[in-house]
């Protein structure tokens, strides 16, 4: 590795320390940079594993390898399982599976599903790419010592090649129940099949949706419970909410290409024109090849002349979009475990009142729910200060 690269990443792991409130500490990032550089170097063709020759049930792992220099006390894996798109069609998926090096349990570990947080659309941009794919997992080191796996999707589209995944919720829903299933195939890692969702962000959109799902989907799994931070709710409000600023542009530029090709057979030939800009559609096929950690200077350069300039309307009541934005919106209707939320004061991406809302109809709906505000906390942080409540709350789930 250059020294210059070696000072371009640990600046970068500094700085994004900092804006994520130091969810591990920086020189643990540095620590593992030489032998992450040959994790990355290795990804690409781990990534572009061939497609089974036979037809593969929903979980099943195609692919596997030992990710380089661990968390310490812990072995972890590369994997391409198999899940479903958004029409219940077979697609290959990557992610990583973290377990304890202890003894397991009699029945084994439960497993938690870590959904993450937007970190872009195009395959580059997965965590379980590159030099660390720990460092984004928010409370990964505190899960593992009190012994669970974490099972972590990168959700379909990202890593290896495959259908969109970004805000579609059935998706990622299944991406993140069928990472579960995997994580039990790998045997050193000791998996039961008690599971605990917990996602940041879009991956609290992808956990509520398994939790909605999981049931009529992956009946044989044991959901205990479902966590969120800063949780994509309803998605209409927050893209309307967050628009304003470079931040909601890209987030947009995001979720309209992934929707465009996730829906193409539903939707008009001109889709894109009745809600976007000229200028915005033009800028899509730039920005989304950006990914939201690495690429932000670029993002910005791209996104920042569309402020105010992006939308023709507001979608949520556009007859074209408003449904499909409703439709992956998760539901009002009671979980069928008990929910906890994270929500920080100060956050001006996921607005406190559009979480606050979702909360208030699943206690009014009668689902059992631990909501917590962290009066200090703002998107990047919410999720590692909300952590020991997180463990918490889990210990006392039945």
């Amino acid at each position: 590795m250059s020294p210059g690269r070696v000072t371009v990443a640990v600046l970068l792991g500094v700085v994004l320390a900092l804006v994520l409130g130091a969810a591990v500490p920086v020189e643990r990032f540095g620590e593992r940079l030489v032998a992450g550089e040959e994790a990355e170097a290795g990804s690409p063709g781990f990534y572009s594993a061939p497609s089974p020759t036979a037809p593969v049930r929903a979980g099943h792992v195609v692919k596997i390898e030992p990710v380089v220099a661990p968390p310490a006390g812990a072995k972890a894996w590369r994997v391409i399982y198999a899940s479903t798109d958004q029409n219940g069609r077979p697609a290959l998926v990557s992610g990583t599976v973290i377990a304890p090096t202890g003894k397991a349990p009699p029945g084994g570990r439960t497993v938690v599903a870590w959904g993450h947080p937007t970190s872009g659309i195009a395959a580059r941009c997965a965590p379980s790419v590159g030099i660390d794919p720990f460092f984004f997992i928010e409370g990964l080191r505190s899960l593992l010592r009190a012994g669970y796996v974490v099972a972590a999707t990168d959700y379909s589209g990202m890593g290896i090649a495959g259908p969109p995944s970004f805000l579609l919720g059935d998706v990622e829903g299944a991406n993140v129940l069928d990472i579960v299933r995997a994580a039990r195939s790998v045997t050193a890692a000791h998996s039961g099949d008690r599971v605990v969702l917990w996602g940041h962000s879009q991956g609290g959109q992808a956990v509520l949706f398994a939790a909605q799902m999981a049931r009529s989907y992956a009946p044989e799994l044991r959901v205990a419970g479902v966590a969120v931070a800063a949780p994509a709710t309803d998605l209409a409000d927050l893209l309307s909410a967050d628009i304003g600023d470079v931040s909601g542009v890209t987030i947009a530029s995001y979720a309209f290409t992934s929707y465009a090709a996730a829906y193409a057979t539903q939707l008009p030939h001109d889709a894109l024109a009745t809600i976007l800009t000229p200028a915005a559609i033009r800028a899509l096929p730039e920005m989304s090849a950006e990914c939201l950690f690495g690429q932000n200077q670029a993002l910005h350069a791209i996104g920042k002349p569309l402020v105010g300039s992006f939308l023709l309307h507001d979608p949520g009541s556009d007859p074209t979009w408003g449904p499909l934005l409703a439709a992956n919106s998760p539901s009002s209707a009671p979980l069928p475990v008990p929910l906890f939320v994270a929500q920080g004061g100060k956050d001006t991406l996921v607005r406190p009142a559009i979480t606050a809302r979702y909360v208030a109809a699943q206690e009014a709906a009668g689902a059992t729910v631990q909501s917590h505000v962290f009066p200090s906390a703002t998107h990047g942080t919410v999720a590692t200060d909300a952590v020991p409540l997180l463990l918490r709350w889990m210990a006392n789930l039945p």
